[in-house]
């Protein structure tokens, strides 16, 4: 039979027993249950969350294999919203779900983030209206917004809080002519060191018109360990938490970590040029 305090004991003495007890008070919205989503979920389910509120229109399909949670021979065809939501509850079976299975939309924004403590952004890179949506909303109620993002064989995070540099004045997307532009600017923003355009073995691979790009597992299971560590620190109050103007970067080929520091975000003269170099890359 479950029982809550057994399954995740061994998580005492990281932390301590009046933490776990915070955690599983604690609400978490994710936006996107692929790649990262996906595995964020499962791993803050492991971690004793138990209250979620889950997005994704989605389903399933055989090229999500090579990273995402959810993605099997028996889940083809299967909806992601309701699929993690019942692999949540196969680690713990008292967990409290709220399923948003059409999206964020204005119309369901308010409800996603009632009573939620942090979001966990694990929203498609291409989805650019759902984005800002989300952001603005996150922003709008002081919930703090965390993305990892799986880049090469590494992980690159962003953190916007209440106290933090604004996603819009960082990223600079209301100063875009076009998504295509948006899209560089998301990339530069989430990778201001650029680790892994360093080793990309066929650049025909990453093509911004077309909307696609490579993925590894790799890349996801670091995501899923620096998110939910930080999540941790956010809802336990304690440990320091790196946000916006500043990116935590980890690349696992280069054996790499770095600290980026973007003080004018993607209007300062650096992230410009590296807006120039990342074009001809992706373009």
């Amino acid at each position: 039979m479950f029982e809550y305090e057994n399954a995740f004991s061994r998580n005492i003495g990281w932390i301590t027993r009046q933490e776990q007890s915070v955690i599983r008070q604690s609400k978490i919205a994710i936006g996107g249950l692929g790649g990262a989503g996906g595995e964020h979920a499962l791993t803050l389910a492991r971690m004793g969350f138990e209250n979620f509120h889950l997005s994704d229109f989605d389903e399933f399909e055989i090229h999500n294999f090579n990273r995402q949670a959810g993605a099997f021979m028996s889940t083809v065809g299967k909806h992601k919203c309701s699929t993690m939501a019942d692999m949540i509850r196969d680690i713990n079976p008292n967990a409290n779900i709220k399923e948003f299975p059409t999206g964020l939309n204005e119309e369901n924004i308010n409800a996603f983030f009632e009573g939620v403590d942090v979001y966990v952004d694990g929203i498609d890179f291409f989805a650019l209206s759902a984005r800002k949506l989300v952001y603005q909303a996150a922003q709008d109620r002081g919930i703090p917004n965390l993305l990892a993002a799986p880049l090469g064989l590494g992980v690159s995070l962003v953190c916007f809080t209440k106290d933090s540099m604004g996603f819009d004045e960082y990223y600079r997307f209301s100063e875009s002519k076009s998504d295509e532009e948006s899209f560089i600017k998301l990339l530069i923003g989430l990778s201001p060191a650029l680790l892994h355009t360093k080793y990309l073995a066929d650049a025909s691979a990453a093509n911004f018109k077309e909307q696609r790009g490579p993925s590894t597992p790799m890349a996801i299971k670091l995501c899923s360990g620096l998110l939910v560590s930080n999540v941790f620190k956010l809802i336990l109050k304690r440990g320091k938490v790196v946000t916006a103007p500043r990116v935590l970067q980890f690349d696992a080929y280069r054996d790499k970590f770095v600290t980026s520091y973007c003080p004018f975000g993607n209007g300062g003269p650096i992230q410009r040029l590296k807006y120039l170099i990342a074009k001809k890359t992706v373009s």
